[in-house]
């Protein structure tokens, strides 16, 4: 599999009926054959890298929403709520219903404001943390 290799800035974004539309402006130094080469409307998959001003990698640390929603996805996750008693189902959904007891929310989107509940999903995010560090999940 040959990958393309190039580096672009961010133009413009929009939407439209279908999804989003990203613009990237590529040096034309940097782009490469194989890009000209494809018909329009080829299929592609993409890994994009932000870069800092020193050309390191921008690390980026997801919201406290979207990171309850990735946990309560995690098998591993699941289980281990399953033994810490705060659920008995190992499922997404029985993942999801004991966070929101736990933080005492009504859906995930109140991590955003609401304080209590952001300490409650870091405390329980830590002590999850630590058993997984401990026993190598």
């Amino acid at each position: 599999m040959e990958t393309l290799n190039f580096e672009a800035l961010k133009m413009n974004m929009k939407q439209d009926a279908s999804g989003y539309v990203l613009q990237l402006r590529i040096h034309p130094n940097e782009i490469p054959e194989a890009l000209f080469r494809d018909f329009v409307g080829a299929r592609y998959m993409i890994a994009m890298v932000r870069l800092n001003e020193d050309e390191s990698p921008v690390v980026y640390t997801p919201g406290r929403s979207t990171r309850a929603a990735m946990l309560c996805k995690s098998e591993p996750f699941q289980r281990w709520l399953i033994d810490q008693g705060y659920m008995t189902e190992a499922s997404e959904k029985s993942a999801t219903q004991a966070l929101y007891e736990i933080c005492g929310i009504m859906s995930r989107s109140e991590l955003s404001g609401n304080t209590d509940a952001q300490h409650y999903f870091d405390t329980l995010v830590e002590d999850y943390e630590e058993f997984a560090k401990e026993n190598f999940i």
